[in-house]
């Protein structure tokens, strides 16, 4: 069977991604990072309980210190506050740096090991953050990066299913593939009731609203 490393976070385009790549006829091998994010307890169990959910056994979780350490984004640097005041325009202080970049990096060591073709990472250009490294053209430079880096019967496809897709689109299409969406967290700030006002919440809410289903998640009132 093809096997596909995919990148799980525990949020809901992760988790849409690794649901289309299990409906495409791949074995999942869902790849998980903790790096000292605001969330990073609530992510960690939102992916187990996803892996559980689909019976995968073999995940990788993987801890990466140094993001904290780097800083410069409020995700990993608590003297930095998390915005609220509404989704502007630019690169927000929330992207850590290079992140997918180091991710996918990870990925392709653990898809050579393991014999896998594929890489699913559910990065969104068209109606996100404004986050560089989701952006199709960087995918497409890493690819070819990875495969030019990797042994030569390797040979990886990174495969992003949600990229030009809106978040309506992407709730559609998480409900399509069968995604137990209560399991899924995309909050920057809380792990016990969603915030509701940070970039990440405001985009799941939007989407929400506008594929016109309600948002199984708790939020803060």
């Amino acid at each position: 069977m093809k096997k596909a490393v995919v990148i799980l976070s525990g949020g809901m385009d992760s988790t849409t991604a690794t649901f289309i790549a299990k409906k495409e006829g791949y074995e999942i091998i869902p790849l998980h990072f903790n790096y000292g994010q605001r969330t990073e307890a609530k992510e960690l169990e939102s992916f187990n309980k996803i892996c559980d959910y689909l019976g995968i056994e073999n995940r990788y979780i993987i801890d990466i210190p140094f993001f904290k350490q780097i800083g410069a984004s409020a995700l990993v640097d608590e003297n930095i506050e998390v915005p609220t005041d509404g989704i502007k325009p630019g690169v927000p202080i929330t992207y850590v740096p290079f992140r997918n970049g180091i991710f996918l990096s990870i990925a392709a060591a653990i898809a050579e090991k393991e014999g896998a073709s594929a890489i699913y990472i559910g990065v969104v250009e068209e109606d996100s953050s404004g986050y560089p490294d989701c952006r199709e053209e960087f995918i497409k430079y890493m690819q070819k990066a990875i495969n030019a880096g990797t042994k030569p019967e390797t040979n990886i496809e990174i495969k992003t299913p949600l990229i030009h897709l809106k978040k309506e689109d992407i709730v559609k299409k998480a409900i399509e593939v069968g995604v137990p969406l209560e399991l899924t967290w995309s909050c920057y700030k809380n792990e016990d009731e969603a915030c509701g006002v940070c970039d990440s919440c405001r985009l799941r809410l939007k989407g929400f609203e506008k594929a016109g289903v309600k948002d199984p998640i708790k939020y803060k009132e």
